[in-house]
């Protein structure tokens, strides 16, 4: 039987495999020798070539001898059973030289070029599909080429030219998201390509670009800001025209006022490209700016006797596209999901959340109370002028909390109630919207089908518009069908129609001729069966949207073939794509998928479903929880069951970018698991605890607390004291980053005592750590140092190594804090030794923060200064602003006691920079120190 192909990766750390075992190329030499054959892809590399790499100017007499030895060893790594001094079929003598051989795709470097080069011949084309060609390639790499050989040989030219030829497909991809419109997708590989190569201008500017149409503005900024100091620090030099256009080209960037920047949201869904029938309409409410202001108060659009599928969401959204450059403070939008068929309507706390968070507001800054939210967010917008569109408002009380008190702002409102009572409160101007008329139908068609078709079968277009209820919807699902299949002539559609059955009692209008689920069903009879049974499944997802990964669970098909069946539900406008890779149903489509769903479904496939969705949602959950914080105490949730697939996460960067997509996604699961059957409610705890560092990480404190109460309610329910225990840590670690300290700190002591009887040493550990955090916040120094002593402890019998690294740093900061300077130097050497065998990047910043701040106490200034600057290199690297400020705070103290006001000065500026960026109150102490230090009068 022969061996296993080899595959060999050199975009990053070298590394060679065969099948799913990691051969041992040898020691550096061996390793740099491999690169360089590697790095020459499949071109002969010279023997004096090969010598200048291995030893440099100055090579020994047995230089020669060494290389054909490495050869020999390389040879019989690759080719096992190789006769002696046999060449093999892998690595020839070529040209005075030796060439490796690879085929196909077993190496990395000739598969980022193909993917590279087929990209190039469709960037002006297909933007789109080179977007996807260039992030297949560039996540091909995993750091600097060759990372881990010797630096002399990453020296020679070819390692270089390779690095440049990344570089440049990197902002080739940045180019093509952008003409895409998929900023968000190309994301990933342009922060890791920047990482990698932090002076790179042109790279950081196409970062900055695609953070911008992603929305992540203060990331943008803060990225700038990075760069700009490091080009000063590192070379002198200001940012060029490149990296300068792309910053002053942000939204929302103030004048060089020194003001503090506010965040410019656009938050719009698409408009659609064929907005037709609602003309007399927009005219009417376009008239609101013949002064060129927009009128005080609000604007309602109703729909008659609560009917949905109207068109009221198609007319806002298209209005506001159109007088959006009005409002140069930004637009905000929310589905409130006011009747969702599935009840799970958005309460206004967590949409004013949402819309603080947009704003740019810190989340240590918002309040607790949804009133208090409410005035913070008017607040807010006071002297702004932005555009607010609220989709789908259950009543009156939903949007009050909602709405500007600014006059220079604007709300949009859709509902199927009229809302008297926001006539009547605000003045607001009510605009009730009818179904579609003959000719507004007739027009609609024409648009959609063509004249000449229309013109052709008159009276079967009106037939399909009067079967259709004069409703947009069903007129776009009929319409879908009937573009997608030009020979059917419209008589045979309307025929179809007739004789279609569907019931949606729900939505059925009391004066309609009409059942409008006829149309549904008849749309949903037009698909293949199994989209018409994906269509069904959707019922039972909890919303507001999903990824192709999650109809793929829910389905239990391939993604392949799942991706298939959403472009056909697509098609026919059954669902929608209303942002890239993001489906969503309209709640009377829902309601029709709820009914079929029960119809066609049994009650196991059903839950089968509801099974692989969940497991799907928790199991990626749980991966991402390990990359963000892989010190944690994770549950390991139960295995999945088969068709549950969780999405590949790559590293850190990839789950916070995951997490935060479906933030509202997985706060609806936690509460829609919470109340299933027991296994599913246990999911639900799972779950709640795997977004933990997500929440902790992003400030979502608020949102943490609502999944945290129900993890605690259902470990009751469920009255299991391993969950009940974890459920107590996990709702009192998030009261007391919300400053509840009083009801944090009696749950943390019941979750020791109950681990503590359940033999549960990790968990005690871990509680310990979280009781230390409360100490240090009430100023209680002793007992934040005596219970980080207990873990210490408890992690060392357990030999939990990476845990024990972690605490061992914690040990030493309470060392410093309370003047045993020495004795925390200790610890946190040992924890710095720790953490660099682990790799644990984030864990030896703090740890090296920690020894600055003990040298610095001790007097040892110059020592002090070389730690905050490794901690400063490791925390840019990993893009922790707020950790960063903190530290170049501290170092400027340092600088200060050195008599070096000049670099205090400037560690002060960067710090206040980012402290501002990031809206957070510290930026007040380190503004004072900027002007103690100028000595200003009076500043001090």
């Amino acid at each position: 039987m022969p061996p296993e192909p080899v595959r060999f990766m050199v975009l990053g750390a070298l590394r060679v495999h065969r099948g799913e075992t990691e051969l041992d190329v040898g020691g550096p030499q061996e390793r740099a020798f491999l690169a360089l054959l590697l790095a020459a892809a499949g071109q002969p590399v010279a023997l004096s070539e090969i010598v200048d790499v291995l030893w440099g100017a100055e090579p020994p007499r047995s230089a020669v001898n060494v290389v054909r030895r490495h050869v020999g060893s390389l040879r019989r790594l690759l080719e096992p059973g190789l006769p002696a001094r046999a060449e093999g079929s892998r690595l020839l003598r070529d040209a005075g030289g030796y060439r490796l051989v690879t085929d196909g795709d077993q190496a990395d470097l000739p598969r980022f070029r193909a993917l590279r080069e087929t990209a190039r011949h469709s960037t002006d084309t297909a933007p789109a599909e080179a977007t996807e060609l260039l992030t297949e390639a560039l996540r091909l790499w995993h750091g600097p080429i060759g990372d881990g050989i010797p630096a002399p040989a990453r020296s020679h030219p070819l390692f270089d030219a390779i690095e440049r030829e990344r570089l440049a497909a990197a902002r080739e991809l940045a180019d093509a998201a952008l003409r895409a419109g998929r900023a968000e997708r190309a994301l990933p590989p342009l922060r890791r390509a920047a990482a990698d190569h932090p002076l790179d201008e042109p790279v950081h500017a196409g970062l900055l670009r695609l953070l911008a149409a992603a929305g992540h503005r203060t990331e943008a900024r803060t990225v700038y800001e990075t760069v700009r100091a490091r080009l000063a620090e590192d070379l002198g030099i200001d940012p060029g025209p490149e990296l300068t256009d792309a910053h002053a080209a942000l939204p929302g960037e103030p004048a060089a006022t020194g003001a503090l920047p506010h965040v410019v949201p656009s938050q719009l869904p698409y408009d659609l490209p064929l907005f037709i029938g609602r003309e007399t309409e927009l005219d009417e409410v376009l008239a609101l700016f013949d002064t060129g202001r927009p009128r005080p108060g609000t604007v309602v659009i109703g729909a008659v006797g609560g009917m949905a599928g109207v068109g009221k969401t198609t007319l806002a959204v298209h209005w506001a596209h159109r007088i959006a450059d009005r409002f140069p403070d930004g637009q905000l939008y929310v589905n409130l999901r006011g009747f969702d068929p599935s009840g799970a309507v958005m309460e206004p706390g967590e949409a004013v959340r949402g819309f603080l968070d947009a704003l740019g507001v810190p989340p240590e800054r918002v309040p607790h109370t949804t009133a208090a939210q409410s005035a913070l967010y008017r607040s807010t917008l006071a002297g702004r002028r932005v555009l607010v569109v609220l989709d789908n408002a259950r009543d009156t009380e939903h949007v009050t909390p909602l709405l500007p008190g600014s006059p220079g702002c604007l709300t949009l409102v859709t509902s199927r109630d009229e809302l008297p009572g926001l006539a009547a409160a605000h003045g607001a101007r009510s605009l009730v919207l009818h179904p579609f008329d003959e000719d507004r139908t007739r027009a609609f068609l024409v648009r959609r089908l063509g004249a000449a078709r229309v013109a052709a079968e008159p009276r079967a277009a009106d037939e399909i518009g009067a079967l259709c209820a004069g409703l947009p919807l069903a007129l776009a699902c009929v319409a879908a069908r009937a573009a997608a299949h030009p020979h059917f002539r419209l008589a045979d559609i309307a025929g179809e129609l007739r004789e279609a059955h569907g019931s949606l009692d729900a939505f059925a209008r009391a004066d309609a001729s009409v059942d409008v689920g006829t149309v549904f069903s008849w749309s949903t009879d037009a698909v293949s069966p199994d989209a018409a049974r994906l269509f069904r499944l959707l019922a039972l997802h909890p919303g507001p949207d999903l990824t192709l990964p999650a109809a793929t669970a829910l389905a239990g098909l391939t993604e392949r073939r799942t991706r298939r069946l959403l472009a056909e539900l697509t098609g026919l406008h059954l669902v929608t794509e209303h942002s890239p890779g993001r489906h969503s149903l309209h709640d009377l489509l829902r309601a029709h998928a709820a009914e079929l769903l029960d119809a066609h479904e049994t009650e196991t496939e059903r839950e089968a479903a509801l099974d692989r969705l969940h497991h799907h949602y928790l199991h990626t959950a749980h991966t991402a929880d390990r990359l963000l914080a892989p010190t944690s105490d994770p549950l390991t949730p139960p295995p999945a069951p088969e068709g549950a697939r969780p999405e590949p996460l790559a590293d850190d960067h990839h789950a916070l970018a995951w997490l935060t997509a479906e933030h509202a996604v997985l706060l609806a699961v936690v509460t829609a698991a919470a109340s299933g059957r027991p296994a599913r409610a246990r999911l639900a705890c799972h779950l709640a605890w795997s977004l933990e560092p997500f929440f902790d990480r992003r400030g979502h404190w608020h949102d943490a607390l609502g999944a945290q109460r129900t993890a605690l309610g259902t470990a009751r329910r469920l009255a299991d004291p391993v969950l009940l225990a974890r459920g107590l840590r996990g709702l009192a670690r998030i009261e007391g980053r919300l400053g509840l300290h009083t009801r944090a700190v009696p749950r943390l002591e019941q979750a020791l005592g109950l681990f503590t009887a359940l033999g549960d040493d990790t968990g005690r550990a871990h509680t310990h750590r979280s009781l230390g955090w409360e100490c240090d916040q009430r100023g209680d120094l002793p007992g934040a140092l005596r219970h980080n002593q207990h873990a210490l402890a408890l992690f060392r019998a357990l030999g939990d190594r990476a845990a024990q690294a972690s605490v061992l740093n914690s040990v030493g900061w309470y060392h410093a804090r309370l003047g045993a300077y020495r004795a925390a130097l200790t610890h946190c050497h040992e924890a710095l030794h720790m953490l660099q065998d682990l790799g644990d990047r984030y864990g030896q910043a703090t740890t090296w923060d920690s020894i600055a701040y003990a040298h610095h106490h001790l007097g040892r200034h110059p020592h002090a200064l070389l730690g905050y600057r490794n901690a400063l290199t490791l925390l840019r690297d990993l893009g922790v602003p707020y950790l960063e400020a903190d530290i170049l705070t501290r170092a400027g103290d340092t600088h200060l006691a050195l008599g070096d006001r000049a670099a205090a000065h400037e560690a002060w500026t960067r710090a206040l920079a980012l402290l501002r960026e990031l809206g957070h109150p510290d930026a007040d102490a380190v503004e004072t120190r900027l002007r103690c230090g100028e000595g200003r009068a009076g500043a001090c």
